[in-house]
């Protein structure tokens, strides 16, 4: 005898059947959050490199709007590289500064002095660059990681030479007479340029090539380059 459909026992599920049920829940939640979590690394890995990106065109940017800002005051060597320290005497808002960048411990840092308007303060800087650690106050670690920097001028004729080389170049002195026909009073002029005592210096290049070779630490591998022209200055 037949039993009535609502009568009829519901089949239930083995225990076998939900084991594999769960067992297949357990490797899609598995495999969807490696999935997730290979999404995020590899998010977090393009943002590293974004950020590192922006870091590096920031500070080539700086680089050369400090080259660009280069001034010949006359009372010290406008632009000067030793092979760890490339100093130098810009323009800046409320008179002339001392810039170093300096390669220390893997570290390419820069440092800029207070503006100055006078010859003394000028000088006492620049003595005072011949000093620097790279941790001084004012100092800013532009970039890690970096494993050597060269840096090359360009004279106007011939190749690209070693900046430390004085080859292509001559020892300029000018004329009592361009001195004073310049204001040399050892204050401000109308255009903001620090003028003081002409002295035996060499000119400045046209150009400065900056190689930076790059390794652990910087996020980058291999070597950047830089081409800056150099301002045309007034005795150029």
């Amino acid at each position: 005898m037949l039993r009535p459909p609502a009568l009829r026992a519901a089949r239930a599920f083995t225990l076998i059947e939900v084991l594999v049920a769960l067992m297949i829940l357990s490797v899609m939640a598995t495999l969807c959050w490696k999935g997730l979590d290979g999404i995020l690394k590899s998010r977090e890995i393009a943002d590293g490199g974004l950020k590192r990106s922006l870091r590096l065109q920031s500070v080539m940017q700086q680089w050369t709007a400090d080259l660009n800002a280069v001034v010949d005051t006359g009372a010290v060597q406008a632009l000067q590289f030793d092979g760890a320290a490339l100093r130098m005497t810009r323009q800046a808002a409320g008179g002339v500064q001392v810039v170093v960048w300096a390669l220390r411990s893997g570290r390419w840092v820069r440092w800029a002095g207070e503006p100055v308007t006078s010859l003394g303060p000028l000088k006492d800087q620049w003595a005072r660059s011949y000093a620097f650690q790279g941790r001084e106050s004012g100092s800013l670690a532009a970039l890690k990681g970096v494993s050597q920097w060269q840096v090359y001028f360009w004279r106007g004729t011939g190749p690209w030479s070693n900046a430390q080389s004085s080859a292509g170049t001559s020892t300029v002195l000018p004329s009592a007479a361009a001195a004073a026909a310049s204001g040399a009073t050892g204050a401000v002029g109308a255009q903001g340029n620090l003028l003081g005592q002409a002295n035996s210096r060499e000119p400045l290049p046209y150009g400065v090539r900056t190689v930076l070779s790059l390794g652990d630490g910087s996020g980058f591998s291999g070597n950047i380059v830089r081409d800056v022209v150099m301002a045309a200055q007034p005795n150029q």
